[in-house]
């Protein structure tokens, strides 16, 4: 097995690319060339070659009269036209050795969709100078970019075979960081998927107003904002961190505002000086924006959640 891309200088959609056809396929072999008839002989063709034809794995986009796009209208880079031939089977590949979870195919492709949503299209629209995929000089692009040898390394390599190893070291870099990202994406996504029902399941206590939750890890956000539309509150177990957390309810994914806020005399307050004005001896902090606060004990925790409760009661009358 031979995978291909072009020489040179490299973007990030070429090393996604590779990354995810490495992912498959482990045991290939990498060439970074633009010889006509090694590209031919190759197995698979990417951001290179001249050619878009999944069935042959010929990935490029650089040919005249190449219009392939998404139906939201964002064009395909090599990233994308790889993702959107093998993504699903990425996903499935990666969630069977990082969490041990074989995914039906339907939900492979559902993740596979959002993180070209999150990910790929942005990639593929900075490759084609559609859009820059976040501020400043760290988006993604950016970052796989600065893997290229700049004009420092370039004078003190040359253009012998010694320049040609380390560029091919520095694009495997970037495709092993690219492999971290999607393996991290995958593992996100697996991991809401299954704690969705832990959430649902959750005890509720305090007239359903307060969540208790037994491990902090678990996303719950999403389920409780929009199913569990009583709850102020979630109390939960910091098992990494041995101790007890209770959380606001965000009211959107974009929004600090929550549907009730702690106790405005809490705000900023550590240890002492927040046992002080709670009256419970191991609370440890609050942050200053009101929106977490943690004990060492449950029944700690559980006691600021009721003067929680309290407080937003009185603010109602």
């Amino acid at each position: 097995m031979v995978i291909v891309t072009h020489n040179g200088k490299f973007h990030a959609d070429d090393a996604w690319a590779a990354a995810v056809l490495f992912v498959l396929f482990p045991d290939a072999e990498l060439v970074r060339t633009r010889d006509p008839a090694v590209i031919e002989a190759a197995d698979f063709a990417v951001d290179v070659g001249g050619i878009w034809n999944p069935a042959a794995g010929r990935f490029d986009h650089h040919q005249k009269g190449f219009d392939g796009a998404r139906q939201t209208g964002v064009p395909y880079a090599s990233a994308g036209l790889v993702w959107r031939e093998y993504g699903a089977r990425c996903v499935s590949a990666l969630a069977a050795m990082h969490t041990g979870q074989q995914l039906p195919n339907d939900t492979a492709r559902e993740i596979a969709y959002a993180i070209d949503a999150d990910i790929v299209q942005y990639l593929d629209l900075s490759d084609v100078g559609a859009a820059k995929n976040a501020p400043g000089g760290y988006g993604l692009s950016a970052v796989i970019s600065g893997f290229n040898p700049n004009w420092l390394d370039e004078q003190r390599l040359g253009y012998d075979g010694a320049a040609d190893v380390y560029r091919l070291e520095q694009f495997r870099r970037a495709m092993a960081l690219l492999t971290d990202i999607l393996v991290n994406a995958v593992k996100y996504r697996v991991g809401a998927l299954l704690a969705v029902e832990q959430v649902r399941d959750a005890e509720v206590l305090a007239d359903g107003r307060l969540l208790f939750l037994r491990n902090s890890a678990l996303p719950w956000t999403q389920v409780v904002r929009k199913e569990m539309p009583k709850v102020l509150f979630v109390l939960s177990h910091s098992i990494a961190e041995n101790r007890y957390m209770l959380h606001t309810i965000p009211v959107s994914p974009e929004s600090f505002a929550a549907r009730a806020d702690l106790p405005a005399p809490w705000a900023g307050l550590r240890d002492a000086e927040l046992a002080a004005v709670t009256g419970v001896p191991d609370a440890t902090f609050c942050h200053n924006g009101r929106f977490i606060a943690a004990a060492r004990s449950y029944e700690g925790a559980y006691a600021m959640a009721m003067l929680a409760l309290q407080a937003v009661d009185a603010g109602e009358r």
